[in-house]
């Protein structure tokens, strides 16, 4: 396992700075060169940020432009952010206190920095909100999923929640609506090895060893929809939108499951009817059994009460 080295710089504007790995095989004498080639549309910028001394190498020393390039070690630097169309939603805070943030994340806004989103993350938004640059995820939810989603506040106290989560010791529930069944008796049971690889949009179930495991329950049905209770008992990718789909019921506003279809990045129309509604677990620093409960709603159901479930 590679050993990630500490980061050299801090988080600025609610914005790890990006790391690079210089590559094995290269013809570069110096960093500088290396990184103008890597990055020619924002060439003057990558100049601007080594003359300002932004570019830091993995011991925290100032990359000048005869810095020689070392293949395989560790350059650090600020990239600028794309300007992005702010997601009309807010994120509301369920609890806060020095060690945890857990908030209401709503639907359409991803959890942290990737791909088109970056600055349009709940992550960097809290960030910068709440002038909490030592804020990190202790899970993760899809973008389009809306729910409970937790923080820690210190840098030290991560890895302990983070635990919980790698030793499934937590419990996650979450509500979805989907077409109703009448061949299907809940509660039941979905057990089946998910697949997701790398570009491909849709994660698929193959034959082999059980790796992802839901159970569904039946809350309440209205005419030809249904509302689910969603117990996942592990966390891959997509598992409960293809556990959903391959029982026949889709969860609607899914735009991959069963079939993909494009939706603009600002069409906000049509939000995914998946709802993470609460998760509970032993707080392995008060020792307490602690529950958080969303206060959201999912759209398409139109009985709908509101406050915490």
């Amino acid at each position: 396992m590679e050993v990630v080295p500490d980061v050299p710089l801090p988080v600025r504007d609610g914005l790890n700075p990006s790391r690079l790995r210089l590559p094995e095989n290269g013809r570069w004498t110096t960093v500088a060169e290396y990184l103008l080639e890597r990055f020619p549309d924002d060439a003057r910028r990558v100049s601007e940020k080594i003359r300002a001394g932004e570019v830091v190498g993995g011991d925290g020393v100032a990359v000048t432009v005869d810095t020689p390039y070392r293949a395989r070690s560790f350059v650090y630097l600020y990239r600028d952010p794309p300007i992005e169309a702010r997601v009309p939603f807010d994120i509301e805070i369920l609890y806060r206190d020095d060690t945890l943030l857990v908030v209401d994340k709503p639907h359409f806004l991803a959890t942290t920095p990737r791909g088109s989103w970056i600055t349009e993350t709940a992550l960097v938004r809290l960030r910068r909100e709440l002038d909490l640059p030592e804020l990190s995820p202790v899970h993760r939810l899809d973008r389009l999923t809306a729910g409970v989603l937790l923080f820690t506040v210190r840098r030290e106290a991560r890895r302990t929640y983070q635990m919980m989560f790698d030793q499934r010791l937590v419990e996650k529930e979450y509500e979805a609506i989907a077409p109703r069944s009448s061949r299907l008796e809940f509660p039941r049971e979905v057990a089946s090895r998910i697949l997701k690889e790398p570009g491909v949009l849709q994660a698929r179930e193959v034959p082999g060893p059980v790796n992802a495991v839901t159970q569904i329950g039946l809350l309440d049905t209205d005419g030809d929809i249904a509302r689910y209770r969603l117990r996942p008992r592990t966390g891959k990718t997509h598992q409960l939108r293809v556990h959903m789909n391959s029982s026949g019921i889709p969860i609607l506003g899914d735009n991959l499951y069963p079939e993909v279809y494009e939706v603009a990045p600002q069409d906000y129309s049509n939000p995914l009817q998946l709802l993470a509604t609460a998760i509970e677990f032993d707080d392995p620093v008060t020792g307490h059994r602690t529950r958080f409960a969303s206060r959201r709603n999912l759209s398409a159901w139109r009985h709908n009460t509101p406050g915490p479930r």
